[in-house]
């Protein structure tokens, strides 16, 4: 059995473009393929790694290089670590893949581009409709800027795009880099 190859499969988008639900389906279906996975979700890591940061434009960026700093110890050791976290600003994502590459580890950016009415239409927490009524200042999308990558690996529209669509185009883009065998070789 050859060693796993680590590597950060980096999502970003807007609150509701589906980073949570394309990581909870990914990540098992990497593990049933021998894949040892690691997932590193916004709201977890603000919580514990990150607790005490606000959403100003430096706390999100501290945020996010925090998340950045764990990816790199996690993927140089073998592991593939899946990060769902908005991330907005393209200058902070830049420096996280620069992070990471550092270490010669694959950095896999993947923008969930679903449009603003689309994320507000499937807001379950109701925080787009907090942010509009005034009570989540700096909300991004609204009146805090959201940052598309210019030449991700993969953009996905998960706006209007079925979630198994995205999720074979996720497999297929790990499988043709090598990066995750094919579902057929993981049962050998």
């Amino acid at each position: 059995m050859t060693e796993q190859r680590g590597f950060v499969l980096w999502f970003t988008g807007l609150s509701g473009a589906g980073k949570s639900t394309l990581t909870n389906l990914l990540a098992p279906r990497l593990r049933e393929r021998g894949l040892r996975v690691e997932v590193l979700d916004g709201d977890e890591v603000r919580t514990h790694l990150s607790k005490g940061l606000g959403f100003s434009r430096a706390d999100r960026d501290t945020n996010i290089l925090r998340i950045a700093y764990v990816a790199r110890l996690l993927a140089r050791n073998g592991v593939a670590v899946i990060t769902a976290a908005i991330s907005p600003y393209r200058e902070t994502r830049d420096a996280a893949r620069a992070m990471v590459e550092a270490d010669g580890v694959p950095f896999i950016e993947v923008h969930l581009a679903a449009s603003l009415e689309a994320c507000e239409a499937r807001d379950v927490k109701g925080l787009y409709a907090e942010a509009r009524a005034g009570k989540r200042p700096g909300f991004t999308g609204i009146d805090d800027p959201y940052e598309p990558p210019l030449q991700p690996e993969l953009r996905l529209d998960t706006g209007s795009q079925p979630v198994e669509e995205s999720l074979t185009a996720l497999l297929d883009l790990l499988e043709a880099r090598g990066l995750a065998p094919a579902a057929a070789e993981a049962g050998r």
